[in-house]
């Protein structure tokens, strides 16, 4: 199956994602609210942000920032802790202009001849900076504050698939998360493929044609080097996983 182009995830996909400086928060967290754990706190943030992510679009449309520090004060309203949520997320942001390069991202980048649009939940700043840090310039890049929305909704996906000038068919979504980006591809019909940090597999149901730790792994497929039965071979193995 030869592709014509590629949307493309950014955090987490091409750079590293914030993970381990939600847990820093955490901990911080826990440090004066021992009655909860450092696990059970970023696991309710994480569900108070998806939470505040899934409501906001349209004119009801609110920034990653604004929803990360309104998520996180509402965890500390629970928990009853005092510690500033602005301040707390100040190092999150910091991370967000300053992410590392994932392995393979560069390589990708500068061999991929399919033109690619990249996008990302973040803010336009944010999404700007973290470009320029790692000394990577894309043309085409869409944000959640262009969408008026996030991933896994369609108006991202369908901005990227009018800038690309692209059918669905004719598109590789590159992304890490499965609920935003690989459910966002599969709602529209384009084909997904996984980036998984950890080779975990995939959650039953999530349709992918490949899955890789490393964008390079990802070349035959945007070559046009794959064949669709080996794509069905994925697609089921994927179908058939618990």
């Amino acid at each position: 199956m030869a592709y014509r182009g590629i949307l493309l995830d950014f955090y987490g996909t091409v750079v590293e994602e914030d993970d381990l400086v939600i847990r820093g928060i955490a901990q911080k967290i826990a440090s004066v609210c021992p009655d909860w754990p450092q696990r059970e706190i970023a696991q309710l943030w994480g569900s108070e942000f998806t939470s505040a992510v899934s409501s906001s679009h349209g004119d009801a449309f609110r920034t990653q920032r604004e929803l990360a520090v309104a998520s996180l004060a509402s965890v500390l309203d629970r928990t009853a802790c005092r510690l500033d949520p602005l301040e707390l997320c100040a190092e999150q942001f910091t991370h967000w202009q300053r992410p590392a390069l994932r392995p393979g991202a560069r390589e990708f980048l500068a061999s991929c001849t399919l033109p690619i649009c990249v996008v990302s939940n973040i803010d336009r700043a944010d999404l700007d900076a973290g470009m320029r840090h790692i000394g990577i310039a894309l043309p085409m890049t869409i944000t959640s504050e262009e969408a008026r929305s996030y991933k896994p909704r369609a108006e991202m996906f369908e901005m990227g698939l009018s800038r690309l000038e692209l059918e669905p068919h004719q598109v590789l979504h590159i992304g890490d998360s499965l609920s935003s980006d690989i459910a966002g591809a599969n709602a529209l019909n384009i084909d997904a493929a996984w980036v998984s940090g950890d080779n975990r597999a995939a959650s039953d149901g999530a349709r992918i044609v490949t899955q890789c730790t490393d964008l390079r792994d990802l070349h035959p497929f945007i070559q046009g080097d794959i064949t669709q039965q080996h794509v069905d071979a994925v697609v089921n193995a994927t179908d058939n996983t618990t």
